[in-house]
């Protein structure tokens, strides 16, 4: 497929689609030249790229500005500096900021984009072929993976989930799910609600179409322990079903840091749950959650079984 087969719902000049993507960056003066080199290299490029600089005290913006003089449909805006990375919240209050700050209003996509990633240059074209593909497909992504020792080891999500560092969503879904939650799992609550309300999403395997994440997952703010304790903390808030967060923290195991790092998920459930920590606010939406968790669990245990 190339770039002149998308159909005229998709496609709206050459090699430019209705797309607008908006990065929120903090200090990646060392790896946004490699997301910036992937998008302006794609088979098919956004109509606009909004990157907004949360409070950079390196050379980010300075990086970014250079390629926006070259490339019209970048553009730089900037928020004042809080003072910290914010991790989760903060990265939706960016992306919420981005939004307002749109030019192109008849936009039919909407991605949000992390500036630490790379990927080939029939990335976007491939996700638009899904999309056009199903017309219930609310976000779509590839599978994402990080170099470690010369090889490519997977960050590893089910194929019903879409990667948060490159969300891409088809708008009136997004829309439809009232946005990104300003909550650390956010890329959680905001999949499960869009398949509540009747969306498909989905990720895949693809040569084309692989995200490569150049910095461990959960490792921006302090550390990586600091963040699986975070993730665990998350989960609770999400309303993740006991059992469910078990076996997440007993699968995450075999994922860096090994074995400590599944323990440390948990013991930030746990500990959230022994404080009772608020939760969040929807009980709807939790009850769906549980409920597909546990039908996973079941699915697991007869496939076994078997």
């Amino acid at each position: 497929m190339t770039n002149s087969t998308l159909s005229k719902d998709i496609a709206i000049a050459d090699n430019i689609v209705p797309l607008v993507i908006i990065a929120p960056v903090r200090d990646e003066a060392d790896l946004i030249q490699l997301t910036l080199d992937s998008m302006v290299s794609q088979t098919v490029k956004p109509i606009e790229w909004i990157i907004v600089d949360d409070g950079s005290k390196d050379g980010t913006a300075d990086i970014v500005r250079a390629y926006a003089e070259k490339y019209p449909f970048i553009r730089l805006v900037q928020r004042p500096d809080r003072g910290f990375r914010k991790v989760g919240g903060g990265v939706v209050a960016a992306f919420k900021f981005g939004l307002t700050q749109i030019l192109h209003q008849d936009y039919q996509y909407i991605a949000k984009l992390d500036g630490d990633m790379s990927f080939g240059p029939r990335y976007l074209e491939l996700m638009f072929e899904q999309f056009q593909k199903d017309k219930k497909l609310a976000a779509v992504s590839g599978k994402v993976f990080r170099e470690e020792n010369g090889e490519r080891v997977e960050e590893y999500i089910i194929d019903e989930h879409v990667a948060g560092q490159f969300k891409l969503y088809r708008r009136t879904a997004f829309e439809q799910i009232g946005g990104f939650v300003e909550e650390v799992l956010w890329d959680g609550i905001d999949i499960h609600t869009a398949r509540m309300k009747g969306w498909r999403t989905a990720s895949f395997y693809h040569t084309d179409a692989v995200l490569m994440h150049h910095r461990l997952m959960g490792s921006s703010d302090k550390n990586v322990y600091r963040g699986r304790l975070r993730w665990g903390r998350g989960i609770w808030f999400m309303g993740y079903h006991p059992l469910y967060a078990l076996a997440s923290s007993i699968f995450r195991m075999r994922e860096k840091p090994l074995i400590i790092g599944g323990i440390l998920i948990f013991a930030g459930y746990l500990g959230a749950a022994i404080k009772q920590a608020p939760r969040y606010d929807n009980p709807e939406f939790r009850q769906y959650l549980q409920t597909w968790q546990l039908s996973q669990i079941k699915k697991l245990f007869f496939k076994k079984a078997k």
